[in-house]
């Protein structure tokens, strides 16, 4: 399983990266205590968006991708599990956050496991998760767990931050454990040929406007003449 890490942190070091790093931790952890072999996530890739703002508004103005980003969208798409983390400015995510996800592609999140996060200076923007991530990422038709985690200043440090984080990084866990069968179910399939019928195959003899002129009464195919039907509705 491949684990998605999206941070729209934009200093160095960042409170926001710090809290995308042990929701990740989190939910390998749960992972590894409790899911079967095949369902242990393989790799964590972590995408710094600020590394990406150029990239980012780049392709909103030409409307295509350049290498760094393309890969980055790419890495979204094929996750299995998600994690994405803002900042807070002016009581909800950061421009820089939403602009990123303006171009996923409008089916890359539909079924997959998003865990939110948010980081701020005060408790007073606590709910922008539920506000104005959680409709988001639902209108993506992601899936997303019940918990989703943020941090003002004031809580690092705080066990009740630590509960929460543990809290999240479960759900996710079973939320990805949960939806791998059902997202791999269901991958697109190749639809079966039907099989042409004999009298519409080009060895069949067609008049130049295309209607059948032979025909085998034995596969139950009855020809009726136009006049006589023209007939038959006239004396109705």
């Amino acid at each position: 399983m491949k684990l998605v890490v999206v941070t729209a942190g934009l200093s160095t070091p960042s409170s926001t990266r710090l809290l995308a790093d042990r929701l990740a931790a989190a939910t390998v952890a749960h992972l590894d205590a409790e899911a079967a072999a095949s369902e242990l996530i393989e790799t964590i890739e972590t995408i710094e968006l600020r590394e990406l703002a150029t990239e980012i508004g780049q392709h909103l103005v030409m409307g295509f991708p350049p290498a760094r980003l393309a890969a980055a969208l790419d890495a979204v798409a094929a996750a299995d599990g998600l994690i994405a983390v803002t900042p807070v400015f002016a009581a909800s995510y950061s421009g820089l956050f939403k602009s990123f996800f303006d171009l996923i592609d409008k089916d890359a999140l539909t079924g997959k496991p998003v865990l939110l996060g948010a980081t701020g200076g005060t408790p007073r923007h606590s709910l922008v998760t539920e506000h104005a991530m959680r409709p988001l990422f639902t209108y993506l038709r992601a899936l997303v767990p019940p918990t989703a985690v943020y941090a003002a200043s004031e809580d690092w440090g705080d066990a009740g931050l630590d509960h929460r984080i543990a809290r999240a990084g479960t759900e996710l866990a079973r939320f990805m454990v949960a939806a791998a069968p059902t997202r791999a179910s269901s991958a697109p399939s190749v639809p079966a040929v039907p099989a042409v019928p004999a009298v519409l195959t080009a060895s069949a003899p067609r008049s130049p406007t295309g209607s059948i002129t032979s025909v085998d009464p034995a596969d139950g195919f009855k020809v009726i003449p136009f006049e006589e039907r023209l007939a038959a509705l006239r004396s109705e």
